[in-house]
């Protein structure tokens, strides 16, 4: 148990209407009756309590003190939170005031990480706390939010009580042989019941693999010959001027970067140098960095100028983009549009391009994955467990069907609980805590 006690604001440190600065460890309450001038000793839990900050007699702010007994606290201690006014001085002196009196600044997300040492949220939870603070759309958010609820813990938990049944059954088999009425177990008999659970996971980590769009958004290519209006496309979509546009053929060297969102769908912009042969040794590294982009794109607009005929150049990027998640968009529509494509048709230069915005939410309905499925896992660390929980299992399915006696099978059921433990933070290593929890803003 944590013994000091610790303190850190909550909220933004501009000026505002309102500061939280929140406090947690033994007997805070009595800490902070020390320096604040209304009586909350002997009041009830989740009561708000009005009065004064003083420090050496001098009150310092008129505040709202909110006390939280026992152990049903956010971090399961004793937690206390000062709502005093916003402000960079207020909150500071109040602060300081805290410091004085023996509390200590609060390290990253170290009230998240007390509320999962004292069982208050497991690891997954600690994880969906993180990611709704960096939630960058709607989808995120709501993903975030079921973690929290303890979607993803209830689903494992049922995980694992699927599987204890297997392994005691085999247990109970090793370790009792020669009682008549424990019925042998055979490889043949546990299968269906394994092959059944191990369906259950690979359905979850297939339903997860959109995951990283909708966290991190799509990572976007634009790409095209040089003077077919990339450039005014990706100043059309995020509705600035952030790369030059004129008409010289090859003016966009370096690739640049925007982030935009339609309906909830984050789009990561990349505008890239125009492909095409070229003896320009700066512009050949931004060409050949194209190149490299398209391989590691989630999706591809692929620009072409629709007011001219298909060259050369357009049929080699039509087939170098071939197998890519490709939007071929016909631009220059103001100019009337010559190529018989099947694509959207634009006028960046109009900023018209309802099109292909509808086109992408067409695509990429990330709001169907959240709505359709609420066991999703919402990070690298979760995925890379349960595919490892999944390839034990399935090691242990496919000695099943070979007959392997069970006593040598159960190895492989243990690796698959304890990957599905360590997913909850059951048997969580302190670096890997400590790489979590630093990940969290102050306050968290």
């Amino acid at each position: 148990m944590n013994e000091d006690i610790i303190v850190a604001v909550a909220t933004s440190r501009l000026e505002a209407a309102i500061s939280i600065i929140r406090i947690s460890g033994p007997e805070s309450i009595a800490f902070v009756q020390k320096f604040f001038t209304g009586k909350i000793i002997d009041k009830e839990s989740h009561t708000i309590n009005y009065g004064y900050i003083i420090d050496d007699g001098k009150r310092i702010d008129e505040v709202l003190v909110n006390i939280y007994r026992g152990k049903k606290t956010f971090t399961g201690e004793e937690m206390v939170e000062i709502n005093c006014h916003g402000g960079v001085y207020i909150t500071k002196r109040v602060l300081e005031v805290c410091i004085k009196n023996g509390a200590r600044i609060a390290e990253r997300g170290e009230f998240s990480k007390r509320a999962f040492l004292n069982g208050r949220i497991d690891l997954s939870q600690a994880e969906a706390i993180s990611d709704i603070i960096s939630a960058k759309n709607s989808y995120a958010s709501e993903l975030a939010l079921n973690g929290i609820r303890g979607n993803i813990s209830n689903f494992i938990e049922d995980l694992k009580e699927d599987l204890i049944k297997i392994i005691t059954q085999i247990e109970v088999n090793i370790d009792y042989p020669e009682y008549d009425d424990v019925e042998e177990l055979t490889a043949t008999s546990l299968l269906p019941e394994s092959k059944v659970l191990l369906e259950k996971m690979n359905k979850i980590l297939n339903d997860s693999k959109n995951i990283k769009l909708v966290k991190e958004g799509i990572k976007t290519v634009i790409i095209g010959k040089p003077n077919v209006g990339k450039s005014s496309l990706l100043n059309a979509l995020l509705q600035e001027e952030k790369a030059i546009v004129t008409n010289i053929a090859g003016t966009t060297r370096d690739i640049v970067e925007g982030s935009i969102s339609i309906d909830g769908i984050v789009l990561n912009m990349i505008d890239t140098a125009g492909i095409r042969e070229t003896d320009d040794i700066i512009e050949s590294m931004g060409v050949e960095k194209s190149k490299e982009l398209i391989n590691q794109a989630d999706l591809v607009l692929l620009v072409i100028d629709g007011s001219l005929k298909l060259d050369q150049g357009d049929q080699e990027l039509l087939e170098l983009t071939n197998d890519s998640n490709r939007i071929i968009v016909l631009n220059k529509a103001d100019q009337g549009i010559k190529v018989n494509l099947d694509g959207v048709v634009i006028s960046a230069k109009d900023s018209d391009i309802g099109a292909l915005t509808n086109k992408v939410k067409e695509m990429f309905e990330l709001g169907k994955i959240i709505d359709n499925n609420d066991h999703i896992l919402t990070n690298a660390r979760q995925t890379m467990l349960l595919q490892k929980a999944s390839q034990a299992l399935n090691q242990a399915v496919e000695a099943m069907k070979m007959l392997v006696p069970t006593d040598l099978i159960v190895t492989d059921l243990y690796e698959c609980w304890n990957n599905l433990k360590e997913i909850l933070g059951e048997k969580a290593k302190e670096d890997l805590l400590d790489e979590l929890f630093k990940r969290f803003c102050i306050g968290k």
